[in-house]
């Protein structure tokens, strides 16, 4: 089932409250000299709290255009048995399949688009989608559970070509993706350094 990041009316008074619980927890845990503070509050106070909520803006913004599925794996399925389930065409790499991590049995996946400016020239590197999954707190799904969504709904990948990384015991990225091509439903399991082109989803789950 899809689920829509739907916004609300505006901030409420009690988020408000919890936003300063917050900010005024971590100040009192800073340390920073009052004579400079003050300096600081009298020069800069107004800037810094606009770029404070210019910062959150941002963050909103990416998280209300994200949408979730939930799917239920069945952990004990051999990574081939997972990618066979699909039905996809595969483009894989046998070694890389073979130690796809499993992930957890029930998931939420997140699905988002990153921001325009962690592409360069159209073109986003595995080290800047790391950056993406962390702006948003998410880690990135397991390719099991991704494959699984891809499995309950084959034609997602018609509309969102999908996909998700991880590093293999000597720290290569890896990843797993989906999409359709040349008339075919396809499902890519490989290590490499190739870029992602901006047409990609890419799924996470919460830290």
């Amino acid at each position: 089932m899809t689920q829509v990041m739907t916004p609300s009316e505006g901030i409420t008074t009690g988020q408000i409250g919890k936003f300063q619980e917050l900010l005024g927890a971590a100040l009192r845990k800073s340390g920073l000299p009052s004579a400079s503070v003050q300096q600081v509050l009298e020069t800069q106070g107004g800037e810094l709290v606009t770029n404070l909520v210019a910062t959150l803006r941002t963050v909103v913004e990416a998280i209300s255009k994200m949408f979730s599925r939930r799917v239920t794996v069945d952990l004990a399925l051999s990574p081939q048995a997972v990618l066979d389930a699909t039905g996809h065409t595969q483009y894989v790499d046998a070694n890389v399949v073979a130690a796809m991590p499993r992930g957890q049995a029930e998931d939420e996946l997140f699905f988002f688009k990153p921001r325009p400016e962690a592409y360069r020239n159209g073109l986003m590197s595995d080290e800047a989608l790391s950056g993406e999954f962390d702006f948003l707190g998410l880690n990135p799904a397991s390719p099991y559970s991704l494959a699984k969504t891809n499995q309950d709904d084959p034609a997602f990948a018609d509309t969102h070509p999908n996909g998700t990384h991880w590093k293999d015991a000597d720290g290569r990225w890896c990843f797993a993706a989906f999409r359709r091509w040349n008339g075919k439903r396809n499902v890519y399991v490989r290590r490499d350094g190739n870029d992602w082109n901006d047409y990609w989803w890419f799924a996470g789950v919460r830290k």
